[in-house]
């Protein structure tokens, strides 16, 4: 069973890690993968009986794994199963006809976004991507929403910014230089796509600034710079909502640190929707009592 809910599953994090592992830990490595939901329900006292060790042992496997501790690594296996039972062919079958949940999830997912988004988190996505001379936007379908209100907000402050379209990769990619940005938007189930092409850009000297789901993103592996955000499912689908927020706060951001070029290009992007008329000039009629 495959319980893995960044992209890895518990083999990859063994094999991983097998050059650190005692004989202690691969006994307990065998029952987990003989058994991955006694990790994912059992107790760690449940784990240590099986395979007749201790708790600070399975403690320190889960060390050796990449966890805080076993807490860490069970809550990461129990969301690699909830994942399993959330594509959106089963959540459709399961879903009922109250919107009631989609708002909790939607407003908590906000609430996780607006926390991890502080100002500290925020200065270190957006201090890259106002310095580059290009900015690159790769994404996967759920995150579409937010690459595009990046790229349209980003573009009103700044020139070179480029959502990257996956039919035309290689052409739009081949410009791209050492000193650029790459802002990388993916979360589980990750798109091959945009881990493949962040990896070559990376290799390639440009930064990488990731939007994903948490620290054993793929994406979070190929860069310091990347924020975490939790997307609930809204009916058979992963929310777009979050995505758009951490967009939008970006946004602002960089056009703070840009200040005078960012308002100068703004005043000429205004001065140009003027004089070719862009805009329908139109004012609702007053009210008839």
């Amino acid at each position: 069973m495959n319980i893995g809910a960044f992209g890895l599953t518990i083999q990859d994090l063994i094999a991983s890690a097998a050059d650190k592992l005692t004989p202690t830990d691969r006994r307990i490595a065998g029952v987990v993968l003989e058994d991955p939901t006694l990790l994912a329900f059992g107790t760690v006292s449940d784990l240590a009986e099986r395979a007749r060790t201790s708790r600070p042992s399975i403690v320190r496997f889960a060390a050796k794994l990449g966890f805080e501790g076993y807490t860490d690594l069970q809550n990461w296996a129990r969301d690699g199963v909830s994942r399993q039972l959330s594509s959106p062919s089963q959540r459709i079958r399961r879903q009922g006809g109250s919107p009631a949940p989609i708002r909790d999830g939607i407003l908590q997912s906000l609430q996780s976004a607006f926390s991890a988004l502080d100002d500290a988190v925020l200065d270190a996505l957006a201090a890259p991507i106002a310095r580059a001379p290009s900015v690159w936007i790769i994404t996967g379908e759920t995150s579409m929403a937010g690459a595009r209100a990046l790229q349209s907000g980003l573009s009103m402050a700044r020139p070179g910014v480029h959502l990257v379209d996956e039919h035309s990769t290689g052409r739009d990619l081949s410009s791209a230089a050492t000193g650029d940005v790459a802002v990388v938007f993916d979360f589980a189930r990750y798109r091959r796509h945009s881990v493949t092409v962040a990896k070559a850009l990376s290799e390639l000297g440009v930064t990488i600034v990731a939007i994903t789901d948490g620290p054993l993103s793929p994406l979070a592996a190929l860069t310091p710079i990347w924020c975490e955000l939790k997307i609930p499912a809204v009916g058979p689908f992963d929310s777009s909502v979050p995505v758009v927020a951490a967009a939008e706060l970006i946004v602002a951001r960089v056009v703070g640190l840009l200040g005078d070029s960012a308002r100068e290009r703004i005043d000429r992007l205004e001065a140009l929707w003027q004089a070719t008329d862009t805009f329908l000039h139109y004012s609702p009629r007053p009210s008839r009592d």
